[in-house]
């Protein structure tokens, strides 16, 4: 039986291989990018670019050939990467240009953000802007010396021929650029150790929250701005703040901003799930990529929002969103996917942004009928709906108005909404669907992993809890290494690329959460065992922050701290709050002392930028107010513990056992007969109690 199963296991590479050289004859050219596994990088294997992955052989053959790198960086469900691709990369003028005169490097970003997070602050500072594609010309050894994001075919190319002519007859003054660019790009990742200050004080949080509120759209929801991207660190911050402080001002722009996103055409009405951001104010006109760490993070704070307010919509977002998730993100292993593209296939048979998701009031008539009128109220086929002659679904008005406009009960409206929304859904799925990034990546997956346990928590889904298991299963089974580290990739059955540091918090955050709803002490280990791994291989003793690569990697033009929130938390403030809740349960080692000094490291920042340290924040409110450790002990224990965790409690950490535990929080505390609940901080705790109403109480 087993010699058959490897002679078909055979078989079937051989005839794998022979198709994909059939498919490679097809094509006019193909280059080194069709090793790799990368949908993004394989989207370029067959432009007439001689494209090269980042590798360190690819860069010790530049520096023997003394040729500079064009370094491009981008991802699978990028728009503007693949317009620049049709128009240059995909030109053979361009691509002799290229060839003959540099080393080419394609990058997926998304493989690997520790090259990106460099080359865009290189960016930054010679332009004052980012974003995808991100083009570098750097010197042979990596420094950069030029760059810029979409470029047209004709600055592409006179760029491209300038910077030859300067390389070849002006080579000093390059170098001295790159020398104090390089200065500059370290400078900017500089943390010092701030030892000798006192610790944030509510007062100053306080502060910080009301410069921050100066920002906010307190009628649309987001910042003043467009784009609008949705930012779930902040947010999450705001409602644990919010309730916290019972700050009725800042929960409400909270709840404005939660239900604009849900009403705006950024919510995909018909599958669930999230776009990327919005080009405007109002949330409508998204950039159509839908990505896994978006949907995750916002499963998450939508889960915890539910429980703050019992809002449905909210519960009706979660919903919906693991259910678009769980159909065009799960792998068959259990891991999820990265994205879905902005782009699809057009009626035309052309790659246009937003086909696959936008109507036109022609195609709504025909297919609604007499339904159309109330569709048309609810989903705003009007003005305000409409973009470029095609309509986005956006609400702006409450089921309750709809409903009395119509005459109908808020419960018929529904049922005539979703009958509308089931035909729409069929409809759309005849259509081309757009391209899906099926690489699956290590933080992303325990972001939605995170999500996940939220749901299950504040929403009682038992269906999530299975979800939420069964990838931290892949990830236990399938990123985990032996010898303790992580893997950032997995594609195609193999797992590869030392995972970086955002690999790790996400993944110490995501396991310490499951343990708290399911009391299974592996969990707990995992998340204790990868964190002591990230303090031997990843943290700085002299400014007592972490890098965001291992010192098993290899070195770059800078080993990068990050610390500033982006739309995904930074690494290091993931991993402070991780330090600051394992301390509460491991109280003999470090780990509290590390968070209180990386916070105290980069608090002068919060004044002035609350928004980009939302995640360092909660920690300040941890620091000043009670941080609660709930013991529960006995028979009863997964059921109390269940009935305790539905509540949101962002200041507590849960844990659990039938009998005596592994942990000294749970030791001597078993009482033959009775369940009982301990409250304690820092280790003393109060007389036990035996209800969840009782626990309440005491908080």
């Amino acid at each position: 039986m087993l010699k058959n199963t490897a002679i078909l296991l055979v078989l079937s590479l051989i005839l794998n291989a022979c198709a994909q050289k059939k498919e490679d004859m097809a094509h006019k050219y193909t280059n080194a990018l069709i090793e790799e596994t990368s949908p993004y990088l394989l989207q370029h294997a067959h432009n007439p670019v001689n494209w090269e992955a980042w590798h360190p052989e690819v860069l010790e053959r530049a520096q023997k050939e003394n040729k500079p790198l064009l370094i491009s960086i981008g991802y699978a469900a990028c728009h503007w990467c693949h317009v620049m691709e049709e128009e240059c990369f995909e030109d053979e003028e361009v691509a002799n240009l290229m060839n003959e005169n540099f080393i080419n490097i394609k990058i997926d970003r998304e493989e690997r953000p520790d090259v990106d997070q460099i080359y865009m602050d290189a960016l930054q500072m010679m332009t004052g802007s980012g974003g995808w594609p991100l083009n570098v010309v750097a010197l042979p050894d990596g420094r950069p010396f030029w760059g810029a994001t979409y470029v047209p075919k004709v600055n592409w190319t006179k760029s491209l021929q300038k910077l030859i002519t300067l390389y070849n007859e002006d080579r000093e003054k390059i170098e001295s650029y790159a020398s104090d660019l390089e200065k500059g790009i370290q400078s900017i990742n500089l943390v010092d150790l701030n030892s000798d200050v006192s610790y944030f004080k509510m007062d100053e949080l306080e502060l910080a929250v009301t410069k921050w509120s100066s920002y906010f759209d307190t009628y649309l929801g987001g910042y003043k701005r467009a784009p609008k991207f949705m930012m779930p660190n902040n947010l999450d911050f705001l409602l644990h703040y919010g309730t916290n402080q019972n700050n009725q001002e800042v929960l409400e722009y909270v709840n404005t901003t939660l239900t604009k996103m849900a009403y705006g055409g950024i919510y995909d009405h018909i599958g669930g799930g999230f776009s990327r951001y919005s080009v405007d104010t109002k949330w409508h006109v998204p950039h159509f990529e839908k990505m896994l760490y978006d949907n995750g993070q916002l499963v998450s704070l939508y889960a915890k929002a539910y429980a703050v307010t019992k809002n449905p919509l909210y519960k009706k977002v979660v919903e919906e969103t693991i259910a678009f998730v769980q159909k065009e993100l799960t792998d068959q292993s259990n891991g999820f996917y990265s994205s879905l593209d902005a782009d699809s296939l057009n009626e035309t048979g052309e790659l246009e942004e937003g086909a696959y998701y936008v109507w036109t009031k022609e195609e709504l008539q025909t297919l609604l009928g007499q339904d159309f009128e109330i569709f048309k109220d609810y989903f705003n086929i009007n003005s305000y709906g409409e973009w470029e002659n095609n309509y986005v679904l956006i609400r702006d008005k409450p089921d309750a108005q709809i409903a009395k406009k119509h005459a109908l009960t808020e419960m018929e409206l529904q049922s005539e909404i979703d009958g509308s929304l089931k035909v729409l859904k069929g409809e759309r799925n005849k259509r081309s669907k757009p391209r899906l990034d099926d690489k699956i990546l290590t933080s992303w997956n325990s972001l939605m992993l995170k999500g996940l346990i939220d749901a299950h928590r504040y929403l009682g889904d038992e269906t999530y809890l299975q979800l939420a298991l069964n990838n931290a299963n892949f990830i236990e089974n399938k990123m985990l290494k032996e010898n303790g580290g992580l893997y950032r990739n997995h594609k195609n059955g193999e797992s590869t690329i030392n995972a970086f540091l955002e690999d790790y918090a996400t993944t110490i955050e995501a396991f310490i959460s499951l343990y708290e709803v399911t009391f299974d002490s592996k969990w707990l280990r995992h998340a204790k065992t990868l964190t002591d791994y990230s303090i031997l291989h990843f943290h700085d003793t002299k400014n007592a922050m972490f890098y965001f690569t291992s010192d098993e990697d290899t070195s770059l033009i800078r080993r990068t701290i990050e610390v500033n929130d982006n739309v995904i938390s930074a690494s290091n403030p993931i991993m402070a709050n991780n330090l600051l809740k394992l301390h509460k349960i491991y109280l003999k080692e470090p780990y509290g002392d590390m968070a209180h000094q990386m916070v105290k490291n980069v608090q002068d920042n919060f004044l002035e930028n609350g928004q980009s340290f939302a995640n360092w924040m909660h920690l300040v409110l941890y620091e000043n107010q009670n941080f609660y450790e709930i013991a529960i002990v006995g028979d009863n224990y997964k059921t109390l513990g269940k009935q305790i965790a539905q509540n949101y409690l962002p200041n507590s950490i849960l844990v659990g056992s039938e009998q005596e535990g592994i942990i000294d929080l749970l030791k001597n505390r078993y009482n033959e007969g009775q369940t009982l609940i301990y409250v304690c901080i820092e280790g003393a705790c109060k007389l036990p109690v035996t209800t969840a109403e009782q626990v309440l109480d005491q908080l």
